[in-house]
């Protein structure tokens, strides 16, 4: 993507969504930390249907802590992965008690200590919770990243570093979450909907898909 056509692309995703948030549901940091946590190989629907049982039960670290592994897992039983990640959001709650004051910390290096959280978790609870200009790359954001010409990368790393340098200032803070939605709605990973989209005319994918005939 050439470097002039990166503003309308992203003045036109603003138009289009404000005020963009997460689709994850929380109330709390805690509560948005434990349901990104959990989201890993999962969709965000399918968390939020076990955070709607768990969260009105336990929502802090000591509750959680309370709440006991068999416990924790039978309300988090429907989402992937869900023996191990019990296991390290325990720990999590353990470490953010000891270490923290039970508040969860606002640095990166911090909160990739915790156990089950690496750099994309991270950045998530940073942005959203926190408002921080960075930029978590998962699977919707490394395709359409990479699909688009935004920023080509082989990893999620370099794909992170490209986005930093190449999306404007003023657009930075909400850019994570217009290109998941860009990616979970819209650019999809089998056939992108480009008759859907309104930065098509900026994107560099060829060909551009047609509406499938009725």
């Amino acid at each position: 993507m050439k470097k002039e056509n990166i503003e309308p692309f992203f003045a036109t995703l603003k138009a289009a969504n404000p005020q963009p948030v997460t689709e994850l549901e929380y109330t709390s940091v805690f509560e948005l930390l434990v349901a990104v946590l959990l989201s890993a190989q999962a969709t965000d629907v399918s968390v939020n249907k076990a955070t709607r049982r768990l969260f009105p039960v336990a929502n802090t670290p000591q509750a959680l802590l309370d709440l006991g592994l068999e416990r924790l897992q039978d309300s988090i039983k429907t989402i992937g992965l869900y023996r191990t990640k019990a296991k390290n959001l325990l720990a999590t709650c353990t470490l953010l008690i000891e270490q923290h004051g039970g508040q969860v910390p606002r640095t990166r290096e911090a909160l990739q200590a915790l156990p089950g959280v690496g750099r994309k978790t991270a950045n998530v609870v940073l942005n959203s919770a926190f408002g921080e200009a960075v930029m978590a790359v998962d699977t919707h954001i490394f395709r359409v990243s990479n699909r688009t010409g935004l920023a080509p990368g082989k990893n999620p790393l370099e794909v992170e570093l490209k986005l930093m340098r190449r999306i404007p200032k003023a657009y930075l803070v909400d850019a994570h979450h217009w290109l998941i939605l860009l990616g979970r709605y819209v650019c999809i990973a089998r056939k992108p909907r480009c008759w859907q989209c309104a930065v098509a005319p900026w994107c560099d994918y060829r060909p551009k898909t047609e509406l499938p005939a009725a």
